[in-house]
């Protein structure tokens, strides 16, 4: 039944705008085109009856006035100043003064002309009209010129219930056709209902099933068509919650793990020193720094935690701006060059003259520090780094290479995956979180670009980042 009464309610309320929309386009489209033939109407006569109002030529005047109301199928009045009716084709209310919104708004206000559509009531209209099962009246005012200006108005009574009727038939027409196509639509509804209401079941059981926590619940794929896709689209999207609940899990062991193992570890040097109130200064001195040290890994792990929770939730966005990647790339070598040299490595770079893109200078500028310093690590005392950057078609490259110790190839798969290590022991020596690869992969990924690396145990390692230059992902 939900699912017949959305179908209805959707092929419905669609026609349902649909027909009131065509029926408003067509309202307004004969109410311009009335307004501007009224007005028109209007002006044209106001030219010819100024000189002869003015001239005060009656007989000629009210010949004229009748015949020019006769054309029009309407009612024909000529206004001095004042608003008082002077000539009236109907030669009913000469000598009244009208109130109506649109002679006060030529005659007080001071507008050329004036039009409106007005439901005043059958005893009001037939009055002005001399329709007497008529709803509706149009008054047109325009102001009468002479030789000394202004010398009234003339005012055009157009009998519009024609044009209301047409509407009114379009309305109803349109209304017909909506209880027909409603009928329709809740027949076709009720058999496709019930077509689907299996499949449909079925896919419901294993949803509960999920929602109680099983993830390793499937649907079977059987049919062709929008149904087998919908169970294949399901089942794909079982697979990747599973896999993202087995992922969640793992980071939060792997997190938990990394936090652990620098508290523990202060807490023994911190024992220690309060059991042995006589320990040697300079051992003391020598805990104090290491547990300075783990306050420092600490402190590094929760701000790549920090950061790469930002930008999962896209919280961290990008703050694109045209930027000169051959400048950044420069600046970043500058500055690591007096922590190379320190080592005795070479760090040298390759760049072309210039290079503007589209990007978040600070994300761009952390992912080839993040990938120098990685570099920089892993690679002996005396050993060489080179950075490229090059334009490849479309595309902006870097390519950090180093003589290092490489990745064996078996961990190359897995090392932006967060707290993956190769060597944990090694790691943890030089300072890594076992974060940094990840943000720089989540910080190309927001920039719509790609990160690899070609590594071979014992000859270093390459990592190539590759930048769409016109901005997709930062844009995005």
């Amino acid at each position: 039944m939900k699912i017949l009464l959305a179908f209805f309610v959707v092929v419905g309320v669609s026609f349902l705008v649909a027909a009131t929309n065509l029926n408003g386009l067509v309202g307004n489209y004969l109410t311009e085109q009335r307004t501007r033939e009224d007005t028109q109407a209007a002006e044209s006569l106001s030219a010819v009856f100024g000189p002869l109002m003015q001239n005060a030529d009656s007989a000629a005047l009210n010949n004229r006035l009748r015949d020019s109301a006769e054309g029009l199928d309407g009612r024909l009045m000529l206004l001095d100043t004042d608003g008082k009716v002077q000539f009236d084709s109907f030669n009913a209310l000469c000598g009244r003064r009208l109130q109506l919104p649109e002679v006060l708004r030529v005659l007080a206000l001071g507008e050329i002309s004036a039009y409106g559509m007005h439901q005043p009531g059958r005893e009001t209209v037939a009055a002005m009209t001399g329709e007497p099962e008529a709803e509706y009246v149009a008054y047109g005012v325009h102001e009468l010129l002479g030789s000394r200006g202004r010398i009234g108005a003339l005012l055009y009574v157009s009998r519009i219930q024609g044009m209301m009727d047409s509407l009114a038939a379009v309305r109803n027409q349109l209304n017909g056709v909506f209880i027909v196509i409603a009928v329709a639509a809740f027949a076709l509804a009720l058999v496709l209902s019930r077509v689907l209401t299996k499949p449909i079941v079925n896919l419901s059981r294993s949803m509960r099933k999920m929602g109680k926590g099983d993830l390793s619940v499937r649907v079977p794929e059987r049919g062709s068509g929008e149904l087998r896709q919908l169970a294949e689209n399901y089942n794909t999207m079982a697979a990747q919650l599973e896999h993202l609940d087995q992922s969640r899990n793992q980071f939060v062991s792997n997190a938990s793990h990394e936090l652990k193992t620098p508290l523990a570890t202060m807490k023994i040097l911190l024992e220690t020193m309060i059991y042995q109130p006589d320990m040697p200064s300079e051992v003391r001195q020598e805990f104090m720094e290491d547990m300075n040290h783990e306050i420092d890994r600490l402190t590094g792990i929760i701000t790549d935690l920090l950061t790469l929770t930002r930008m999962d939730n896209q919280r961290d966005g990008l703050k694109a701006e045209d930027i000169d990647l051959t400048e950044i790339t420069e600046s970043t070598v500058r500055l690591l060059t007096p922590a190379a040299e320190k080592r005795g490595q070479r760090l040298e770079s390759r760049t072309v003259p210039s290079l503007p893109m589209k990007g978040d200078p600070t994300k761009l500028n952390q992912v080839l520090y993040n990938l120098i310093d990685n570099a920089m690590k892993y690679t002996q005392d005396g050993g060489r780094i080179q950075v490229s950057l090059e334009e490849e078609g479309d595309e902006a490259v870097w390519r950090v290479r180093d003589n290092g110790v490489g990745i064996p190839r078996e961990d190359q798969e897995h090392i932006f995956d967060r707290f993956y290590r190769v060597d944990k022991a090694r790691s943890r020596e030089t300072g890594g979180t076992g974060l940094g690869l990840s943000i720089v992969r989540q910080m190309v990924t927001l920039h719509g670009g790609t990160i690899s690396v070609e590594s071979e145990p014992g000859k270093g390692s390459c990592f190539i980042v590759r930048l769409p230059k016109n901005g997709k992902g930062a844009a995005a």
